[in-house]
């Protein structure tokens, strides 16, 4: 359990940095997502304006990013191949996986898509601004839902090994009481 760890801490620390940039776009993505009345011209404004920025942002934030998309995946590969791999690895880092690379993929599709196109002022006949903020704004949700799940697994494999570990002290307590009465039990008789 032990050499997991560090694995575990390079799975969840990527995660756990995302759902932070994440949650940092959650002021801008309410108003067109759980409001019930439309946004205003200043609000579209104001939210096309965030993006632009993170559109436009220094050379350094997206290499921060795709340092930080490397180093969750490395972390699924220190898991999932160079330790001794067990049932609880291939199924909840499997499953781990899976997510992770499904927010990667609707990061690449939707958002980096949706940052251009906020960025350039280009929206579409058929998908038109609003709707494609809002398209941005579902898509950070469903990551959102789906890093939270990552982070739920991981919670869960700790703990299923945490629980087996306790199961074989209690299982070795029990071996070493019954050879205890039994070693008891032979020189009573001699």
């Amino acid at each position: 359990m032990g050499r997991n760890q560090f694995g575990t801490f390079m799975i969840i620390a990527p995660t756990s940095f995302f759902l932070g940039i994440l949650f940092t776009n959650l002021p801008f993505d309410y108003p067109t997502l759980w409001t019930t009345h439309p946004p205003t011209e200043s609000v579209l404004r104001t939210i096309e304006s965030h993006y632009s920025h993170i559109s436009l942002s220094p050379p350094l934030i997206p290499r921060v990013l795709n340092a930080m998309i490397i180093l969750g995946l490395t972390g699924f590969l220190a898991k999932l191949a160079l330790y001794s791999p067990s049932e609880s690895n291939y199924l909840f880092d499997g499953a781990s996986l899976i997510l992770y690379l499904i927010a990667l993929v609707m990061y690449g599709t939707n958002l980096v898509q949706g940052l251009r196109i906020v960025e350039s002022g280009t929206y579409g006949e058929e998908v038109g601004r609003v709707d494609t903020l809002k398209v941005m704004g579902a898509t950070q949700t469903m990551m959102a839902l789906v890093l939270l799940g990552v982070l739920v697994l991981q919670a869960g494999q700790w703990y299923a090994e945490w629980k087996e570990a306790e199961e074989e002290k209690r299982i070795e307590k029990e071996q070493k009481e019954e050879r205890e009465r039994e070693g008891g039990k032979k020189s009573k008789k001699a």
